[in-house]
């Protein structure tokens, strides 16, 4: 149902049951799937592909041009995925020739001025709070969580599960399933309480918690931690997932808890 005072595009492919609120604007080359509820005052520019049950509330701003000097008008997306909701004034910039997309998945929920840049990637299920930020070609985990007022800088990666603490500085990579807190980011257990929420049994939480032990708790470093859990520790997908992070980090891992 478009409202006679939003502006929707001819070139503009929305499903029947799409609802636009007043003073929408609708670019060209967008797409928007069943069940999706625009608020006043949204901004959806070309190159969106926003999926089924979206809602978007007003001032939002969806696939505006990278912040990127060097980005030449190439053609990219901008992908919202099914039942993710985004909050009053957040911004989502489209993609690059680095990754030709900035995608969020499935069942986020972003809140209101949260921003994401250009080429990040955005697994399903993931919580950014109030003014969160992804600065470009970040990489966020599914069931990731950034508290209020973080900020991360561009081309860091945060592992599946792990919880970031509000107002913090995202320098390094930071693992899966584990809480980030204090400046420098640094390693402050494991996400238990979201683990446990989300059907982790004690067993499993022990197994993942034994890990970072090795990792952050025995003084090795971090190539002697990862060929002490391969020999000593049982293959699991969550052990693999912890190792294969490590060792993909390109800008390396935030260090263990500081104490000084």
């Amino acid at each position: 149902m478009n409202q006679p005072l939003a502006y929707v595009h001819p070139g503009a492919k929305i499903a029947k049951n799409v609802v636009i609120e007043p003073f929408t604007t609708i670019h060209n080359n967008v797409v928007i799937g069943e069940g999706t509820w625009i608020g006043s005052n949204v901004t959806i520019m070309e190159g969106a592909r926003i999926g089924k049950n979206v809602s978007i509330f007003p001032g939002a701003v969806i696939s505006a041009v990278p912040q990127d000097k060097k980005f030449d008008d190439e053609e990219t997306t901008t992908e919202i995925g099914d039942g993710t909701t985004i909050r009053e004034c957040v911004t989502i910039n489209r993609g690059t020739v680095d990754r030709g997309t900035t995608r969020v998945g499935k069942n986020c929920w972003i809140m209101a001025y949260c921003h994401i840049a250009h080429d990040c990637i955005v697994g399903d299920n993931c919580v950014f709070s109030n003014n969160s930020t992804l600065a470009g070609h970040t990489t966020v985990g599914e069931f990731a969580v950034l508290a209020g007022m973080s900020a991360v800088q561009q081309f860091c990666s945060i592992g599946k599960h792990a919880f970031i603490t509000g107002g913090s500085l995202v320098r390094k990579d930071v693992p899966p399933y584990v809480k980030a807190a204090r400046e420098p980011l640094s390693y402050v257990g494991i996400n238990s309480v979201g683990l446990r929420r989300r059907g982790f049994d004690t067993e499993k939480i022990r197994e993942v918690q034994n890990i970072y032990r090795i990792l952050y708790q025995k003084n090795y470093n971090n190539s002697q931690a990862v060929s002490i859990i391969e020999a000593e520790m049982e293959a699991t997908p969550e052990r693999d997932e912890i190792l294969q992070f490590i060792k993909n980090s390109q800008r390396g891992i935030m260090k263990g808890y500081f104490t000084n």
